[in-house]
Protein backbone atom coordinates (compact mmCIF):
# COMPACT_ATOMS: atom_id res chain seq x y z
CA UNK A 1 0.00 0.00 0.00
CA UNK A 2 2.62 2.39 1.04
CA UNK A 3 4.73 2.14 -2.52
CA UNK A 4 2.03 1.98 -4.36
CA UNK A 5 0.81 5.39 -2.90
CA UNK A 6 4.80 6.82 -2.75
CA UNK A 7 4.38 6.49 -6.69
CA UNK A 8 1.89 8.41 -7.47
CA UNK A 9 3.09 10.79 -5.04
CA UNK A 10 5.94 11.14 -7.02
CA UNK A 11 4.22 11.64 -10.41
CA UNK A 12 1.72 14.21 -8.45
CA UNK A 13 4.71 16.19 -7.47
CA UNK A 14 6.82 15.88 -11.36
CA UNK A 15 3.80 16.25 -13.05
CA UNK A 16 3.53 20.06 -10.89
CA UNK A 17 7.09 20.52 -10.83
CA UNK A 18 10.77 20.46 -12.24
CA UNK A 19 12.44 18.73 -9.44
CA UNK A 20 14.65 15.91 -8.69
CA UNK A 21 13.06 15.02 -5.15
CA UNK A 22 9.47 15.17 -4.35
CA UNK A 23 8.46 18.70 -2.50
CA UNK A 24 7.58 18.19 1.38
CA UNK A 25 3.54 17.77 1.75
CA UNK A 26 2.77 18.86 5.13
CA UNK A 27 -0.67 17.18 4.98
CA UNK A 28 -0.11 14.13 7.09
CA UNK A 29 -2.32 10.75 5.85
CA UNK A 30 -3.21 12.43 2.77
CA UNK A 31 -4.93 9.66 1.42
CA UNK A 32 -6.36 8.57 3.92
CA UNK A 33 -4.93 5.19 4.00
CA UNK A 34 -4.22 5.25 7.52
CA UNK A 35 -6.60 4.58 9.88
CA UNK A 36 -7.79 3.69 13.69
CA UNK A 37 -10.56 1.54 13.18
CA UNK A 38 -12.07 -0.06 9.68
CA UNK A 39 -15.28 2.10 9.08
CA UNK A 40 -18.41 0.33 10.18
CA UNK A 41 -20.72 3.42 9.73
CA UNK A 42 -21.51 6.54 8.40
CA UNK A 43 -20.29 9.75 10.03
CA UNK A 44 -17.57 7.90 11.65
CA UNK A 45 -14.70 10.28 9.54
CA UNK A 46 -13.32 11.28 13.09
CA UNK A 47 -12.76 8.53 14.90
CA UNK A 48 -11.72 6.23 12.07
CA UNK A 49 -9.16 8.12 10.59
CA UNK A 50 -5.79 9.05 11.42
CA UNK A 51 -4.51 12.90 11.62
CA UNK A 52 -8.03 14.33 10.44
CA UNK A 53 -10.63 15.67 12.27
CA UNK A 54 -14.21 17.50 11.60
CA UNK A 55 -14.70 21.21 12.95
CA UNK A 56 -18.37 21.34 13.17
CA UNK A 57 -21.10 18.28 13.66
CA UNK A 58 -21.64 17.28 10.54
CA UNK A 59 -21.31 13.57 9.81
CA UNK A 60 -18.26 13.05 7.34
CA UNK A 61 -17.68 9.68 6.13
CA UNK A 62 -14.86 7.37 5.24
CA UNK A 63 -14.53 4.71 2.50
CA UNK A 64 -12.17 1.79 2.53
CA UNK A 65 -11.43 -1.03 0.81
CA UNK A 66 -11.03 -3.04 4.01
CA UNK A 67 -14.92 -2.54 4.54
CA UNK A 68 -17.93 -3.91 3.38
CA UNK A 69 -20.85 -1.16 4.34
CA UNK A 70 -18.52 1.54 4.07
CA UNK A 71 -16.52 0.09 1.14
CA UNK A 72 -14.93 1.06 -2.41
CA UNK A 73 -15.55 0.90 -4.65
CA UNK A 74 -19.25 0.44 -3.80
CA UNK A 75 -21.17 2.28 -1.45
CA UNK A 76 -24.27 4.24 -0.44
CA UNK A 77 -24.01 6.95 -2.93
CA UNK A 78 -22.78 5.15 -6.06
CA UNK A 79 -19.22 3.53 -7.42
CA UNK A 80 -16.04 4.85 -6.95
CA UNK A 81 -12.71 3.34 -7.19
CA UNK A 82 -10.15 4.48 -4.82
CA UNK A 83 -6.98 5.79 -7.74
CA UNK A 84 -4.42 6.53 -4.57
CA UNK A 85 -4.50 3.73 -2.56
CA UNK A 86 -7.69 2.04 -0.84
CA UNK A 87 -9.71 4.65 0.90
CA UNK A 88 -11.02 8.00 0.68
CA UNK A 89 -13.37 10.20 2.42
CA UNK A 90 -17.05 11.47 1.48
CA UNK A 91 -18.67 14.64 2.97
CA UNK A 92 -22.04 16.78 1.53
CA UNK A 93 -20.59 20.26 -0.08
CA UNK A 94 -24.81 20.65 -0.43
CA UNK A 95 -27.24 20.07 1.71
CA UNK A 96 -31.10 20.81 2.60
CA UNK A 97 -31.46 22.98 5.34
CA UNK A 98 -27.71 24.06 4.83
CA UNK A 99 -26.19 20.98 6.50
CA UNK A 100 -22.65 21.03 5.43
CA UNK A 101 -19.66 18.84 6.19
CA UNK A 102 -16.12 19.69 6.19
CA UNK A 103 -12.74 18.05 6.63
CA UNK A 104 -9.91 19.16 8.58
CA UNK A 105 -6.16 18.64 9.41
CA UNK A 106 -3.02 19.40 11.12
CA UNK A 107 -0.04 20.24 9.26
CA UNK A 108 2.82 18.75 9.84
CA UNK A 109 4.38 22.51 10.10
CA UNK A 110 3.01 26.04 10.54
CA UNK A 111 3.55 27.61 7.18
CA UNK A 112 6.29 30.65 6.25
CA UNK A 113 4.68 34.24 6.24
CA UNK A 114 5.21 35.48 2.78
CA UNK A 115 6.23 31.56 1.02
CA UNK A 116 3.93 30.93 -1.76
CA UNK A 117 2.41 27.40 -2.14
CA UNK A 118 0.00 25.27 -3.00
CA UNK A 119 -2.66 23.07 -2.13
CA UNK A 120 -4.24 20.56 -4.35
CA UNK A 121 -6.85 17.75 -3.91
CA UNK A 122 -8.47 14.96 -6.14
CA UNK A 123 -12.31 15.08 -6.43
CA UNK A 124 -15.57 13.04 -8.06
CA UNK A 125 -18.86 13.79 -7.67
CA UNK A 126 -21.01 11.31 -6.02
CA UNK A 127 -23.14 9.15 -8.91
CA UNK A 128 -26.35 9.50 -6.34
CA UNK A 129 -25.91 12.96 -5.85
CA UNK A 130 -28.88 15.62 -7.14
CA UNK A 131 -26.85 18.62 -7.26
CA UNK A 132 -23.19 19.93 -8.10
CA UNK A 133 -21.79 22.79 -6.58
CA UNK A 134 -19.45 25.46 -8.85
CA UNK A 135 -16.62 26.16 -6.46
CA UNK A 136 -14.59 24.49 -3.06
CA UNK A 137 -13.58 26.20 -0.19
CA UNK A 138 -9.96 25.85 1.21
CA UNK A 139 -9.46 27.47 5.08
CA UNK A 140 -6.17 27.85 6.86
CA UNK A 141 -6.10 28.42 10.50
CA UNK A 142 -4.08 29.04 12.90
CA UNK A 143 -5.53 26.41 15.80
CA UNK A 144 -7.81 23.73 15.33
CA UNK A 145 -11.52 25.05 15.07
CA UNK A 146 -14.21 22.97 17.16
CA UNK A 147 -17.64 24.89 16.32
CA UNK A 148 -21.01 23.72 17.43
CA UNK A 149 -23.94 22.97 14.97
CA UNK A 150 -23.85 21.31 11.81
CA UNK A 151 -24.71 24.41 9.06
CA UNK A 152 -22.40 26.24 7.15
CA UNK A 153 -19.10 27.09 8.76
CA UNK A 154 -19.69 30.73 8.27
CA UNK A 155 -17.46 33.89 9.09
CA UNK A 156 -19.39 34.45 12.11
CA UNK A 157 -18.94 31.09 13.75
CA UNK A 158 -15.06 30.83 13.25
CA UNK A 159 -14.51 34.55 14.65
CA UNK A 160 -16.29 32.52 17.74
CA UNK A 161 -12.78 31.35 18.31
CA UNK A 162 -10.93 34.61 19.59
CA UNK A 163 -7.16 34.53 18.60
CA UNK A 164 -7.58 32.58 15.75
CA UNK A 165 -6.42 33.79 12.56
CA UNK A 166 -7.79 32.30 8.90
CA UNK A 167 -6.55 32.35 5.83
CA UNK A 168 -9.31 31.49 3.18
CA UNK A 169 -9.70 30.90 -0.88
CA UNK A 170 -12.11 29.30 -2.63
CA UNK A 171 -11.43 27.24 -5.93
CA UNK A 172 -13.78 28.01 -9.35
CA UNK A 173 -13.12 25.54 -11.84
CA UNK A 174 -15.21 24.42 -15.04
CA UNK A 175 -14.59 20.88 -15.27
CA UNK A 176 -14.30 19.26 -11.12
CA UNK A 177 -17.94 19.92 -10.30
CA UNK A 178 -19.76 17.64 -12.21
CA UNK A 179 -17.87 14.63 -13.05
CA UNK A 180 -19.04 11.52 -11.60
CA UNK A 181 -16.74 8.81 -12.85
CA UNK A 182 -13.24 10.48 -13.00
CA UNK A 183 -11.12 11.94 -10.25
CA UNK A 184 -10.44 15.42 -10.81
CA UNK A 185 -7.36 17.49 -9.62
CA UNK A 186 -8.43 20.38 -7.99
CA UNK A 187 -5.78 23.36 -6.63
CA UNK A 188 -4.68 26.71 -6.65
CA UNK A 189 -1.67 29.00 -5.22
CA UNK A 190 -1.53 30.99 -2.55
CA UNK A 191 0.70 33.10 -0.08
CA UNK A 192 0.88 32.13 3.43
CA UNK A 193 0.40 34.46 6.39
CA UNK A 194 2.54 32.76 8.58
CA UNK A 195 -0.17 31.16 10.82
CA UNK A 196 -1.53 28.71 8.74
CA UNK A 197 -1.44 25.08 10.71
CA UNK A 198 -4.10 23.57 10.71
CA UNK A 199 -6.41 22.89 6.78
CA UNK A 200 -10.48 22.70 6.48
CA UNK A 201 -12.12 21.80 3.32
CA UNK A 202 -16.03 22.10 2.22
CA UNK A 203 -18.45 24.91 0.97
CA UNK A 204 -18.49 27.61 3.79
CA UNK A 205 -21.91 29.56 2.06
CA UNK A 206 -25.30 29.15 2.52
CA UNK A 207 -27.66 27.02 -0.09
CA UNK A 208 -28.84 30.93 -1.05
CA UNK A 209 -25.00 31.70 -1.49
CA UNK A 210 -24.18 28.62 -3.42
CA UNK A 211 -23.32 28.58 -7.27
CA UNK A 212 -24.58 24.93 -8.55
CA UNK A 213 -27.05 23.58 -10.91
CA UNK A 214 -29.41 20.26 -10.65
CA UNK A 215 -27.92 17.33 -11.93
CA UNK A 216 -31.21 15.18 -11.68
CA UNK A 217 -34.84 16.42 -12.32
CA UNK A 218 -37.07 16.95 -8.72
CA UNK A 219 -33.63 16.84 -6.81
CA UNK A 220 -34.23 17.50 -3.09
CA UNK A 221 -31.15 15.94 -1.38
CA UNK A 222 -27.62 17.58 -2.37
CA UNK A 223 -24.27 17.63 -3.40
CA UNK A 224 -21.76 14.43 -2.35
CA UNK A 225 -17.73 14.31 -2.81
CA UNK A 226 -15.90 12.21 -2.66
CA UNK A 227 -11.92 13.56 -2.08
CA UNK A 228 -8.40 11.92 -2.00
CA UNK A 229 -5.11 12.57 -1.88
CA UNK A 230 -4.76 15.74 -0.42
CA UNK A 231 -1.24 17.96 -0.53
CA UNK A 232 -0.05 21.25 0.72
CA UNK A 233 3.40 21.75 -0.43
CA UNK A 234 6.29 24.58 -0.60
CA UNK A 235 5.57 26.44 -4.07
CA UNK A 236 9.19 25.53 -6.23
CA UNK A 237 9.80 28.07 -8.89
CA UNK A 238 10.03 26.62 -12.34
CA UNK A 239 12.74 27.54 -14.53
CA UNK A 240 11.17 27.07 -18.01
CA UNK A 241 12.92 26.79 -20.89
CA UNK A 242 12.17 30.28 -22.44
CA UNK A 243 14.87 31.58 -19.77
CA UNK A 244 17.63 29.86 -20.79
CA UNK A 245 18.86 31.23 -24.34
CA UNK A 246 22.01 28.50 -24.86
CA UNK A 247 18.72 25.81 -25.07
CA UNK A 248 16.47 27.80 -26.89
CA UNK A 249 19.21 28.11 -29.78
CA UNK A 250 20.09 24.51 -30.00
CA UNK A 251 15.90 23.48 -29.66
CA UNK A 252 14.28 25.97 -32.57
CA UNK A 253 11.05 24.71 -33.54
CA UNK A 254 8.48 25.94 -35.84
CA UNK A 255 4.71 24.85 -34.79
CA UNK A 256 2.22 25.48 -37.61
CA UNK A 257 -1.37 26.54 -36.17
CA UNK A 258 -4.05 23.90 -36.53
CA UNK A 259 -2.22 21.08 -37.39
CA UNK A 260 -1.90 18.14 -35.07
CA UNK A 261 1.94 17.56 -33.53
CA UNK A 262 3.26 14.35 -31.83
CA UNK A 263 5.33 14.77 -28.82
CA UNK A 264 8.46 12.84 -30.16
CA UNK A 265 9.69 12.13 -26.61
CA UNK A 266 6.23 11.65 -24.68
CA UNK A 267 5.65 7.63 -25.78
CA UNK A 268 3.87 6.15 -22.24
CA UNK A 269 5.05 2.80 -21.36
CA UNK A 270 2.07 -0.27 -20.92
CA UNK A 271 -0.47 0.86 -18.79
CA UNK A 272 1.15 4.27 -17.39
CA UNK A 273 0.31 7.41 -17.18
CA UNK A 274 3.97 8.99 -15.72
CA UNK A 275 5.90 12.23 -17.08
CA UNK A 276 9.45 11.33 -17.76
CA UNK A 277 12.26 14.05 -17.77
CA UNK A 278 12.92 13.70 -21.54
CA UNK A 279 9.51 14.30 -21.75
CA UNK A 280 9.37 17.89 -19.69
CA UNK A 281 12.06 19.20 -21.96
CA UNK A 282 10.12 18.83 -25.24
CA UNK A 283 6.88 20.32 -22.98
CA UNK A 284 9.21 23.30 -21.62
CA UNK A 285 9.54 23.79 -25.26
CA UNK A 286 6.17 24.15 -26.20
CA UNK A 287 5.32 26.24 -23.10
CA UNK A 288 7.99 28.73 -24.54
CA UNK A 289 6.42 29.04 -27.96
CA UNK A 290 2.67 29.14 -26.62
CA UNK A 291 3.28 31.74 -23.67
CA UNK A 292 5.28 33.62 -25.84
CA UNK A 293 1.45 34.67 -27.43
CA UNK A 294 -1.07 35.21 -25.57
CA UNK A 295 -3.63 34.86 -28.49
CA UNK A 296 -2.44 30.92 -28.95
CA UNK A 297 -4.83 28.30 -27.13
CA UNK A 298 -3.43 24.61 -27.09
CA UNK A 299 -5.63 21.16 -26.66
CA UNK A 300 -4.14 17.97 -25.79
CA UNK A 301 -5.15 14.88 -27.04
CA UNK A 302 -4.03 11.59 -25.66
CA UNK A 303 -4.46 8.34 -26.86
CA UNK A 304 -3.55 4.15 -25.89
CA UNK A 305 -2.99 1.12 -28.06
CA UNK A 306 -5.60 -1.66 -28.44
CA UNK A 307 -4.78 -3.46 -25.92
CA UNK A 308 -7.80 -3.62 -23.05
CA UNK A 309 -11.15 -2.32 -22.79
CA UNK A 310 -12.29 0.66 -24.63
CA UNK A 311 -13.74 1.78 -21.05
CA UNK A 312 -10.02 1.72 -19.42
CA UNK A 313 -8.40 3.36 -22.54
CA UNK A 314 -10.70 6.17 -22.65
CA UNK A 315 -10.04 6.96 -19.23
CA UNK A 316 -5.65 6.35 -19.74
CA UNK A 317 -5.84 8.54 -22.16
CA UNK A 318 -7.63 11.16 -20.61
CA UNK A 319 -4.90 10.86 -17.76
CA UNK A 320 -2.13 10.58 -20.17
CA UNK A 321 -3.51 14.43 -21.44
CA UNK A 322 -4.38 15.71 -18.25
CA UNK A 323 -0.90 15.15 -16.60
CA UNK A 324 0.80 17.12 -19.72
CA UNK A 325 -2.30 20.05 -19.25
CA UNK A 326 -1.37 20.22 -15.65
CA UNK A 327 2.47 20.09 -16.17
CA UNK A 328 1.49 22.83 -18.91
CA UNK A 329 -0.61 25.19 -16.68
CA UNK A 330 2.37 24.83 -13.50
CA UNK A 331 4.66 26.12 -16.24
CA UNK A 332 2.25 28.97 -16.37
CA UNK A 333 -0.47 28.60 -18.35
CA UNK A 334 -3.48 30.07 -17.90
CA UNK A 335 -6.38 27.24 -17.39
CA UNK A 336 -8.41 29.10 -19.96
CA UNK A 337 -5.63 28.38 -22.42
CA UNK A 338 -5.18 24.74 -22.22
CA UNK A 339 -7.89 22.01 -23.11
CA UNK A 340 -7.47 18.21 -22.82
CA UNK A 341 -9.56 14.93 -23.62
CA UNK A 342 -8.75 11.20 -24.46
CA UNK A 343 -9.50 9.18 -27.13
CA UNK A 344 -8.77 5.97 -26.07
CA UNK A 345 -7.19 3.81 -28.73
CA UNK A 346 -9.76 4.58 -31.49
CA UNK A 347 -6.90 6.60 -33.46
CA UNK A 348 -4.28 4.99 -34.01
CA UNK A 349 -0.86 5.45 -36.42
CA UNK A 350 0.63 2.24 -36.73
CA UNK A 351 -0.29 -1.26 -36.33
CA UNK A 352 -1.49 -2.84 -32.87
CA UNK A 353 -0.34 -6.21 -33.80
CA UNK A 354 3.63 -5.46 -32.83
CA UNK A 355 4.96 -3.79 -29.46
CA UNK A 356 6.92 -1.03 -31.63
CA UNK A 357 3.52 -0.19 -33.38
CA UNK A 358 1.59 -0.33 -29.79
CA UNK A 359 4.09 1.96 -28.42
CA UNK A 360 3.96 4.13 -31.06
CA UNK A 361 0.12 4.51 -30.59
CA UNK A 362 0.32 5.27 -27.15
CA UNK A 363 0.61 9.00 -27.52
CA UNK A 364 0.16 12.51 -26.68
CA UNK A 365 -0.68 15.00 -29.29
CA UNK A 366 -1.13 18.62 -29.55
CA UNK A 367 -3.03 21.66 -31.88
CA UNK A 368 -1.97 25.06 -31.36
CA UNK A 369 -5.01 27.28 -32.25
CA UNK A 370 -5.45 31.23 -32.62
CA UNK A 371 -7.97 33.04 -30.34
CA UNK A 372 -9.70 35.82 -33.35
Amino acid sequence: MYNQLSKHLNFIACTFFVCTTMAQNLVKNPSFEEYVNCPKRLGNFEADVVNWSTPTEGSTDYFNACSVAMGTPKNFNGTQPADFGTGYAGLYLYAPDDYREYLQAELSKTLVKGKKYQVSFYVSLAERSDFAIKEFGVLFSKDMMMISGKKELSKKKMYQQKGNDFNFMEIGYSNFYSDTKDWILVHTTFTAKGTERYLTMGNFKTNARTRMFKTKRNAKQGAYYYVDLVLVEPLIKIKALKNDPTDLKSHQVVFTLDKTHIFENLLFEFDTFKLTAESKKEMDMLYSHVAADSTLNISILGHTDSVGSDSYNSKLSSRRAKAVAVYLQKLGLSKDRVAWRGNGGKMPIATNDSDAGRRQNRRVEFVITKRE
